[in-house]
């Protein structure tokens, strides 16, 4: 679970909905200090888990490069509209979700960035068509998490509907929080969140985040053929995918990549400066693509 740092909204920062042909999602919305979009816009898609405010200490500092930067609620995720059964949480309806989003902020192509199962989800829109300005997979991998990730994902599955959410809070969650010395405000957030996420979404989306199928070659192909920079950024110390997957993904997929010093599996929240820095160069640089 990421644990954002502060939730204070920065100047140039709001909360919002964004209407989609899918439903309306949750987001918040970064906005350059002159309140005009130069360049390509941003959608940034959390884990699982996870949730838009995962990414709020990097969102001023991608939006003064000139850019409106969303990120998302994904469906049942917090904020957002549930869905109306697991079926909608399964990675291919997840991904027509996303494609709705990226086609609302529209007209021009957005980066797409997708965080831990967000990548999973995300490469499912992109290999369905919607094609972005540029692709980041970031703290992601190339299939279904395995090992203790994988254990901890169906240890939660298998809890829910036996204890139910504010059990789980109560017994597991919030002492494990409070053990790592998270201060009362943020608790208070991780507690809402916990316990606005849809029940449902979350067994199906722990499902989907240990069986997700190996998708790199199709998605190297995809990208190669439309010529769709990719970036594939992560921690160095991360505990969800292993660096060694992650950098052996780049290389099948002749990405880009980024290693964060001194971050692990969330370095929007652990090195917010040196991960927008990395973004910012890597989507202007995009930009610059002839298609």
């Amino acid at each position: 679970m990421s644990t954002p740092r502060f939730l204070t909204l920065p100047p140039g920062v709001r909360r919002t909905y964004i209407e989609t042909s899918r439903g309306t999602f949750a987001a918040l919305e970064a906005l350059p200090g002159s309140g005009i979009a130069e360049r390509s816009p941003a959608l940034l898609v959390p884990g699982f888990t996870g949730s838009k405010e995962d990414f709020l200490a990097v969102m001023q500092t991608l939006a003064r490069a000139g850019r409106r930067v969303v990120a998302v609620d994904m469906r049942g995720q917090y904020e957002s509209e549930r869905g109306a059964g697991p079926e909608d949480y399964a990675l291919a309806a997840l991904g027509e979700d996303i494609a709705a989003l990226m086609e609302a902020l529209g007209p021009d192509p957005v980066h797409l960035v997708g965080h831990s199962f967000g990548g999973l989800v995300t490469r499912e829109a992109v290999l369905g068509g919607v094609l972005p300005q540029s692709y980041t997979l970031m703290s992601s991998g190339p299939a279904g998490v395995t090992g203790r990730a994988a254990d901890k994902a169906r240890a939660l599955r298998d809890a829910i509907p036996k204890l139910g959410l504010e059990t789980i809070w109560t017994v597991s969650i919030g002492p494990d929080a409070e053990a790592r010395g998270v201060p009362p405000e943020i608790l208070d957030f991780l507690k809402r969140r916990t316990l606005g996420n849809c029940p449902t979404g979350l067994m199906a989306m722990a499902t989907e985040l240990t069986s997700a199928p190996d998708r790199v070659d199709e998605l190297a192909k995809a990208a190669d053929e439309a010529a769709v920079p990719l970036l594939v950024i992560y921690g160095e110390d991360d505990d969800v995918w292993d660096p060694r997957a992650q950098a052996a993904m780049a290389e099948r997929l002749d990405a880009a990549k980024v290693v964060i010093p001194i971050a692990a599996h969330s370095p929007a929240v652990e090195a917010p400066e040196t991960t927008a820095g990395a973004l910012s160069d890597f989507w202007s640089k995009a930009e610059r693509v002839v298609r």
